[in-house]
């Protein structure tokens, strides 16, 4: 485990995570369909974005991750690469921040999941659409059976990710199809040019930047599982070159097809990845791939929620070790030798945001009032990320580490550029949206909320201080 002191040893956590399951871990985590159907949605300028993203932001992100998760291998990954660092505070607000701005996440994808498995029956689908009900059921359901195997063990809760992933791997190829047989037939719905590729200069184009930037994150959290990896100083770096190049050409391919097949115009955003496969599909008379597509969506969904419930659990889990949260969180299942304490906690927690979601108005406000929370905090622990890289490049390194070509000399400037592009990333996201009518007051909240909740963090983790310094005097005497 990462702490010497009042710490159970590693070998008590099992090694159930090899290379394919990382593999296809790393591709369920960092693809969303939705974010194809929204980046195809604003048109051809969306490769360029992509491909500007994937040099600025995610070779920066998984050369750093490759590197760091060689060096220290252990659980919690973000937590001790920061603390090494920066020392304990930081390595716990990193971690605070990360698994604080995840929460909305997981009412998000498995909302978008429910949405996509109308499409399985357009009759009930029709009813159900606007029930806010079935949106909320369905994700609390999901979280539960997610967390259920997921306190069983990595060895069965991974087959959700796995299948996960091949959800999402098949629409993907089935996109690319239909396009190709699209094309052929009638020619590109949308027309590409030198210009059209190039990004219109507006702050409305600038925000959308940093979403396409961090549809990319998420390869970080495969190193959380540390001491649940076989192998892991190898097998994190591989899993990443191969789920990352997956991964990629996946955004970039997927929104060009989608742009081949349908015009961006007829995109619906966020919500029109399954929109947009069914009119492919009845235009090419192939309506009985829907109901397969949807239900492959819908495994995607469920796989990408229980990847970040099982990698961003473990969170809790090492800092309940260090005693800087309740030390229950660092205990493991007698039985299952699982951190079932955090899992427990931070599934409720996701459960209690599907709630926030859909329930009445009132409590709705709560729950875009903790979203606002995480607009900025989502990026701060990336900011960690690359600044630990940077301060760490005079540390020693194990001869089992894996280095990238070029030694410091090309990982320094790549961990540069992505904390340039995440801390431009932070100050875009301040910005409100154009149709928002109190842009003063909307910056004001998303500043004030930012600080309360970071301010919580410095809180928890000072009681968890006082509670471990409490902790080992009791233990000298």
């Amino acid at each position: 485990m990462i702490r010497g002191e009042g710490t159970e040893p590693a070998a008590v956590l099992k090694r159930n995570v090899g290379f394919f399951d990382l593999v296809l871990f790393y591709f369920v985590s960092g693809l969303s369909l939705r974010w194809i159907a929204t980046a195809a949605a604003a048109g051809p300028s969306a490769i360029f974005i992509w491909i500007f993203a994937l040099f600025g932001f995610f070779l920066p992100l998984a050369a750093s991750v490759l590197e760091l998760s060689s060096r220290y291998p252990q659980e919690g990954g973000l937590y001790v690469w920061t603390r090494h660092a920066f020392g304990d505070f930081s390595g716990f607000i990193a971690s605070w921040t990360y698994w604080m701005s995840n929460l909305p996440y997981f009412p998000g994808v498995l909302y978008f999941a429910a949405g996509s498995l109308l499409f399985v029956s357009r009759s009930h689908g029709a009813r159900l659409a606007g029930n806010s009900l079935y949106y909320m059921a369905f994700a609390i359901g999901c979280m539960a059976v997610i967390m259920a195997l997921n306190v069983i063990g990595l060895n069965v809760g991974k087959w959700v990710n796995n299948i996960g992933a091949m959800g999402s791997w098949l629409p993907i190829l089935f996109l690319l199809g239909m396009a190709l047989v699209s094309g052929l037939r009638d020619g590109s719905a949308t027309h590409f040019s030198l210009a059209g590729l190039l990004p219109h200069a507006s702050w409305k184009d600038a925000i959308f930047w940093s979403t396409v930037f961090f549809a990319f994150g998420g390869c970080e959290a495969g190193s959380f599982m540390g001491e649940e990896i076989k192998d892991p100083r190898r097998t994190i770096p591989r899993a990443l070159l191969v789920g990352g190049t997956a991964l990629a050409l996946s955004y970039i391919a997927g929104t060009i097809a989608m742009l081949v097949a349908i015009p961006s115009s007829a995109i619906d955003g966020v919500g029109g990845f399954m929109t947009a496969i069914e009119a492919v599909c009845h235009r090419l008379r192939l309506d009985q791939f829907v109901v397969l597509i949807a239900l492959l969506v819908t495994l995607s969904s469920i796989g990408s929620a229980a990847a970040y419930l099982s990698a961003t659990s473990r969170l809790p889990f090492v800092a309940g070790i260090d005693r800087y949260l309740p030390p229950v969180f660092g205990s493991l299942h007698r039985r299952w030798r699982t951190p079932h304490v955090a899992i427990l906690a931070y599934g409720t927690a996701g459960m209690l945001f599907a709630f926030l979601g859909q329930a009445g108005t009132t409590v709705k406000g709560a729950y875009e009032l903790l979203v606002s929370m995480s607009i900025i905090t989502y990026f701060i622990p990336y900011a960690f990320l690359f600044a630990s890289r940077i301060r760490l490049r005079r540390e020693p390194v194990s001869d089992e580490a894996i280095r990238l070509p070029g030694g410091n000399l090309v990982a320094i400037p790549l961990a540069w550029i992505g904390l340039l592009s995440t801390l431009m990333t932070i100050v875009l996201s301040v910005f409100p949206a154009e149709d928002e009518p109190h842009k003063a007051l909307a910056v004001a909240k998303i500043i004030v909320l930012t600080a309360v909740l970071v301010g919580a963090g410095v809180v928890t983790f000072l009681i968890g201080r006082q509670r471990a310094n409490a902790s080992l005097t009791g233990t000298l005497r």
